[in-house]
């Protein structure tokens, strides 16, 4: 047997090292039975070293494959009669990391009791409360029947645990055990089939109103069974280059998901892990295969100007959803670790900043769009060619550009003018500032500058 093999085998049992002291030994053992001259002791120092940095190595390396499950969503999932099921999650056939967003309706806003009858007229008589879903029930004030949406967006990842009361409705607790009431209203997270990669019995697809409670904890290392591997690579689009974990059509997100399409010779099914890329060919795409083998696939719209977009999660900034107009090619590329694992994610803060108005300079807690009041609640928008959803704990800064649109300054320095959303445009329900106890309303249309703290 080659020298380095007999020297894994005897480095290695059952994935634990052998200590070095016995590894030494065995080698001095076996230098004792040669006639040792100079070129020998040159020989068996440099076997101490190569003892020494293999031994290092191996200590390493298991620990490098086992870290790539810890970004799949995980957990234990209660049904209503006690049942228990453990094990990778994935939310109907979508979500399946920490860091996708978990959408809902929040189903009442106490903030708006802070507003006097003066400031609710005012937002009435601005439109900004038509075309909505949800009514503000906590002031026993509707806007004479005009509805307004809450929406409730945060990843994965900042949640403990979602409790079910009935088919629409959910209580949802964060990291630090704030609790937030939710419902399904306009959004498919709240009543969808939830699939648990069960340790013992395998997936199990769970309807909703059979759930009690789900609660979430940090992936294993190493997951026995998933729902595939991570999909990840770059995209070239007309906005640039994005490298990121990719969301295919808004749906498929992991290896074992497949594209959808028909070629010249019959209709294929092919699974994403087997893909080396992807380009727009406008009513076709061109798809290579990893093996070289290339195919043009048309009539589905995982492959057409159907398709509803391309989602890239970019660590620092959040997500970017490419339409298929703006997308020119995917290229997947290995990446051993599927993405931000649950315990890397902090606990919420409130929103602290200042903010610089045409009458002065407030400095405090802020509540934005009368709505948003956490660091990892998501702010929308969109530029000329794609969408955004930005964790606030990300933004360093907001300024109001004219009446649709403003410019939003990372805190990783990226620059972006964002429009066509209710938190960048004059949609905006304005800002409560907290310097004391009761807090100052500043109309979207005051706002001069936001600095985050």
């Amino acid at each position: 047997m080659p020298l380095g093999q007999t020297q894994f085998k005897a480095f290695r049992k059952g994935r634990r090292l052998v200590s070095l002291p016995f590894l030494e030994h065995s080698l001095l053992r076996s230098l004792a039975f040669l006639k040792i001259d100079l070129n020998t002791m040159i020989m068996h120092n440099l076997l101490k070293s190569y003892v020494l940095v293999l031994a290092i190595q191996l200590t390493i390396l298991p620990q490098q494959v086992l870290a790539q499950d810890e970004g799949f969503l995980y957990g234990k999932i209660t049904t209503e009669d006690g049942d228990e099921f453990t094990g990778a999650i994935r939310w109907g056939k979508e979500e399946v990391y920490w860091t996708d967003m978990f959408n809902a309706s929040k189903m009442d806003n106490e903030n708006v009791d802070y507003l006097s009858r003066n400031e609710r007229e005012r937002i009435r008589r601005s439109g900004n409360w038509d075309d909505r879903v949800s009514t503000w029930v906590s002031s026993n004030w509707s806007s004479s029947g005009r509805s307004f949406i809450h929406q409730f967006s945060v990843q994965f990842g900042e949640i403990k645990s979602i409790r079910v009361f009935r088919d629409n409705e959910a209580e949802v607790v964060l990291r630090d055990g704030t609790k937030v009431d939710v419902d399904g209203n306009g959004y498919n997270d709240i009543g969808s089939k939830i699939k648990v990669m069960d340790a013992e019995i395998g997936e199990i697809s769970l309807s909703w109103n059979r759930i009690d409670l789900i609660e979430f904890m940090a992936t294993p290392k190493k997951l026995d069974e998933k729902f595939g591997e991570a999909l990840y690579g770059t995209v070239e689009s007309d906005i640039g280059d994005i490298t990121g974990y990719i969301q295919w059509d808004h749906d498929e997100r992991v290896s074992e998901d497949v594209l959808d399409g028909d070629s010249y010779d019959g209709d294929l099914s092919i699974p994403f892990g087997k893909i080396a890329s992807i380009a727009n060919d406008g009513s076709r795409s061109d798809v290579t295969l990893k093996s070289g083998r290339e195919l043009s696939l048309r009539g589905s719209n995982d492959v057409n100007y159907e398709n509803r977009g391309i989602i890239v999660t970019v660590e620092g900034m959040g997500r970017v959803d490419i339409p298929w107009r703006a997308f020119n090619k995917v290229t997947f590329k290995e990446n051993k670790s599927s993405g931000k694992g649950y315990d890397d994610f902090s606990n919420p803060k409130k929103l602290m900043a200042q903010v610089e108005t045409a009458n002065g300079t407030l400095n405090g807690e802020i509540v934005y769009d009368l709505d948003e009041e956490l660091d990892i609640e998501v702010l929308h928008g969109k530029d000329d060619r794609c969408e955004y959803m930005i964790p606030f704990r990300n933004i360093k800064s907001i300024k109001p550009r004219g009446y649709s649109r403003s410019e939003v300054e990372l805190k990783n320095g990226t620059s972006l003018v964002l429009e066509d959303s209710q938190d960048v445009s004059e949609d905006n329900t304005g800002l409560l500032v907290f310097e004391g106890k009761n807090p100052m309303y500043i109309p979207w249309d005051d706002v001069n500058q936001i600095t985050f703290k």
